[in-house]
């Protein structure tokens, strides 16, 4: 029973880092009905400008806001100079800029940081805040950080014009564009979005998963499978179903099939909602008469 709980509250703090990435994926998605497959190498590489600012002498809280802030601007910048180019391009074009954005960071980060395998130090030394025997500190302390991330967005979306604004031009761009929203900065501003709370996962794995350019590929996967799980358009749904494959991928790879090959268990939830109900548990299912 102890060995079950302590795999149990495992993934529900590996959970956590996937729900933050899936709300990530999903805020692009929103906005731009593609899934943004650099989303993994864009944290990645913020999260080695978080190591740098650490290993420079720079207080860790220092160099998680910092980071934060300029992933934030990093993702404005993006959206600006090369995905916005592409609003009206076809549906592949965007998913090789997406692709190639993701080669371009993976090699960036080797080329000024190497491929060695890093240590990042984690902000939560002390005893574990809660389920202590189950869990270490850096877990429970990162389900902390991932609840306040996610009420904090459910804020910003729910009571500031600026967050009901977003909200309008993804669901609406003409008519918000006839009530006065600028719709290409809303989306910029959600590329912004998506690449703080990004960075924020990458930061929250790091310690888990160790630093290196190709740390978050697992991450990113189990992220996707959470979104389709919850529902790739509804973010609330997409944090449910990242902390639902945080879960079970734990359990099933302990009891099941092995840590060896637990990534399936990502593909295999996939494949299952897109057979089953593709539109995931909290989704809209769309009708059209034709």
């Amino acid at each position: 029973m102890g060995e079950f709980l302590h795999q149990l509250a495992s993934g529900v703090a590996l959970g956590g880092v996937y729900a933050i990435m899936a709300l990530a994926l999903v805020m692009i998605y929103q906005a731009t009905q593609l899934i943004n497959f650099a989303q993994g190498e864009m944290a990645m590489f913020s999260t080695y400008f978080a190591w740098k600012l650490i290993d420079l002498g720079e207080p860790y809280w220092f160099a998680f806001f910092a980071t934060v802030a300029i992933s934030f601007v990093g993702g404005v910048v993006i959206e600006r100079l090369i995905v916005r180019p592409f609003a009206n391009a076809p549906v592949l074009a965007s998913v090789i800029v997406f692709i190639g954005l993701s080669l371009i960071f993976n090699s960036l980060a080797g080329w000024l940081y190497g491929y060695s395998v890093q240590s990042f130090d984690s902000p939560f030394t002390s005893k574990p805040w809660f389920g202590a025997g189950y869990m270490s500190a850096h877990e429970s302390g990162s389900i902390i950080v991932t609840l306040a991330v996610l009420a904090l967005v459910y804020a910003f979306f729910r009571f500031t014009p600026l967050g009901l604004a977003m909200r309008a031009a993804a669901q609406n761009p003409v008519s918000s564009r006839l009530v006065g929203i600028r719709v290409g900065w809303m989306l910029a501003i959600g590329w912004g979005l998506a690449a703080a709370i990004g960075s924020i996962a990458g930061m929250m794995a790091a310690p888990i998963v160790y630093l290196d350019p190709n740390m978050m590929g697992g991450v990113l996967l189990y992220a996707f499978a959470g979104a389709v799980l919850g529902g790739i358009d509804n973010p609330f749904g997409a944090a449910v179903g990242g902390f639902a494959v945080g879960v079970l991928g734990n359990l099933v790879g302990a009891y099941v099939v092995g840590s060896e090959v637990k990534l399936s268990v990502a593909l295999a939830i996939i494949i299952a909602v897109l057979v089953w109900r593709p539109s995931g548990l909290f989704g809209r299912r769309l009708v059209a008469r034709v």
